[in-house]
């Protein structure tokens, strides 16, 4: 019997949209996850948190019961390494053929997170992903996908474009506590006078450099979320400093 042929891998960016992210540092893809992909998974978090008893990967709180609040409002962290619908969201195929473009080689998925952004939430202030998380060689890189559209209104990602360039900046206390978590880090000396909103619909993927600065406003509306689910990634040989993160998942 002849072994299969893998399928050729996904080139799905321009040269021109390469150049725009070397540019500035990311770049938005128009309809990059199916809608009825993104329902199906929606629906499937939703019932994962909606049980009775919450799975300990499910629960940020392990051993204790949520409250009605937190069921729908605590992020996921790393639902990757528990959830076969989360593992295959991370693993895209335009993901990984755009990330393979952006990086020059074969990328693999380090943490993946499903944020809520409930009504009235608050957003994280100005930072950058490299402060975070390190890696060397630096090639993290951020595969955010928008699960419901997103605006200015209910807590869009906001950028500062070519940012990247101008390496990692101090971080330090939040400023402004009524927009944003206090419990994060701020960049230090940026001017954020020059961010932009990142408005996107339902189903794009924006790509990010992890030394863009970047953060989300509040979600000022009272009856819509800014659900989405954000992969991080690095080159095959990159190494990840955190041990948290060092389990590096195949995105073929």
């Amino acid at each position: 019997m002849q072994t299969p042929v893998k399928e050729s891998r996904l080139v799905p960016l321009t040269e021109d949209q390469v150049s725009q992210y070397d540019r500035d540092g990311y770049l938005v893809v128009k309809g990059g996850c199916s809608s009825d992909l993104i329902d199906a998974y929606n629906s499937h978090i939703y019932t994962v948190r909606s049980a009775e008893k919450i799975e300990d990967w499910a629960n940020p709180h392990i051993g204790k019961i949520l409250s009605e609040k937190d069921r729908f409002s605590l992020r996921l962290f790393n639902p990757h390494l528990h959830d076969g619908f989360s593992m295959q969201l991370m693993k895209l195929p335009i993901v990984r053929g755009a990330l393979a473009q952006i990086l020059g080689d074969e990328a693999v998925g380090v943490q993946s997170m499903y944020f809520y952004k409930s009504p009235g939430s608050p957003g994280q202030a100005a930072h950058q992903d490299y402060y975070y998380i390190h890696n060397e060689p630096n090639t993290l890189t951020a595969a955010w996908i928008a699960m419901e559209e997103v605006d200015e209104e209910n807590g869009c990602l906001w950028v500062i474009p070519g940012s990247h360039k101008d390496g990692l900046l101090p971080h330090g206390k939040v400023k402004d506590t009524s927009e944003h978590e206090s419990w994060t880090d701020e960049t230090e000396g940026a001017d954020l006078s020059k961010q932009i909103p990142v408005v996107m619909e339902k189903g794009d993927i924006v790509f990010f450099h992890n030394l863009l600065i970047h953060s989300s406003g509040k979600n000022r509306t009272s009856d819509r979320w800014r659900r989405s689910y954000v992969c991080h990634y690095i080159r095959h040989d990159s190494v990840i400093e955190r041990e948290d993160l060092k389990n590096k998942i195949s995105l073929d």
